[in-house]
């Protein structure tokens, strides 16, 4: 299955979609927000996507923070404050999905309650990302679903029933494009807990494009992703890992996105086909180095060859040893000298 994402095929078959996160690390400044925008798209990054949301429609005002939000340097003391820092306006949103126009490259965003989802269709996203802790809102997905625009399903903190829950209420609204991301929720994530296996489990049971969303420090755990089969890689993206920020210390800066792009690029391209077969740079290594049944000795005409007369050496030009119990016992129809290449005709 294939799913259309803006002009891109994201699916079996086809290059990775690789997006980067930009989630809140613009830490509310629209500048940096369009910065990460065009150095995303002059890295040839596929897309980029934010986290559109406001304070008072996400949390309540005293909801405790995480214990990596509260090591992020952002002298906020509850998740409310957290998330109110990092606002942008409506206003804000169609400016920067109107300044993304200018690049090549895909913008879209994840959205926490149905508002936001209302915004994102008229702003024009060509996709929707719901987060790992949405996966139980279900009347969220169903409203996502009813858009029509393909949904990509983080599946971090869920077990495969939640997961099925979550898919089921997408096709209940005539949804059929899903592509689901396996995911750990913790950041950052240990590669111990990245369980990537998890990922192959959801592409069996559902029958639906996956991927990874990838929380561990680095590159290696998503060139992993992709070597499985992963179709899309998301990645957290900032400018400046010692920037104050909840994501910045698991995100990626530029250069290494670059890296990382890189790397998947090689997976695929080594990956090739399923067929086993020799490949046309093998054929003439062929004849170099498999081996052919040649005379270990002089052999006379009409003389019967024996085992003892035959050895098995390079260039693989003549007949292989599968031939060998055919060869003896036959007599020699001409004289054959020592290491001669043995050809139906001489025998």
């Amino acid at each position: 299955m294939k799913v259309k994402i803006g002009n891109r095929l994201v699916g079996d078959n086809e290059p990775c979609f690789i997006i980067a996160e930009a989630g809140v690390n613009h830490n509310g400044d629209l500048k940096r927000a369009k910065r990460m925008i065009k150095i995303a798209s002059d890295r040839g990054i596929d897309a980029i996507k934010f986290q559109t949301c406001k304070a008072d429609e996400t949390v309540i005002k005293k909801a405790p923070m995480a214990e990596y939000q509260k090591k992020a340097l952002i002298n906020t003391k509850s998740q409310y404050d957290m998330i109110k820092k990092f606002e942008f306006t409506d206003e804000q949103w169609f400016e920067l999905a109107d300044y993304t126009k200018d690049f090549d490259i895909i913008f879209f965003s994840k959205p926490p309650y149905e508002g936001a989802v209302d915004l994102l269709v008229k702003i024009g996203v060509p996709v929707l990302k719901i987060g790992s802790g949405e996966v139980t809102h279900l009347s969220l997905l169903r409203h996502a679903a009813k858009t029509g625009l393909p949904i990509i399903l983080s599946t971090g903190m869920s077990t495969l029933g939640e997961v099925e829950d979550a898919v089921n209420n997408i096709y209940s609204q005539k949804n059929k494009e899903i592509i689901l991301l396996h995911c750990t929720t913790n950041y950052p994530c240990k590669n111990s807990d990245a369980n990537i296996r998890a990922m192959l489990t959801l592409r069996d049971v559902f029958q639906l494009p996956v991927g990874y969303s990838d929380h561990t420090l680095g590159i290696t755990a998503s060139i992993v992703a992709v070597s499985l089969g992963a179709c899309v890689i998301e990645k957290h993206f900032t400018l400046d890992k010692k920037l104050p920020g909840p994501d910045h210390k698991s995100s990626l800066e530029p250069d290494e996105f670059t890296e990382l792009i890189k790397n998947i690029r090689i997976v695929e391209e080594s990956l090739g086909d399923p067929i086993k077969k020799p490949l046309a740079s093998e054929k003439e290594i062929i004849k170099i180095a498999r081996k052919s049944i040649v005379a270990d000795t002089n052999i006379k005409q009409g003389e019967v060859i024996k085992k003892n007369m035959l050895s098995y050496k390079r260039p693989g030009t003549g007949l292989p040893q599968k031939y060998l119990d055919i060869i003896i016992g036959k007599k020699a129809k001409i004289d054959i000298e020592k290491d001669t290449i043995i050809t139906w005709d001489m025998i």
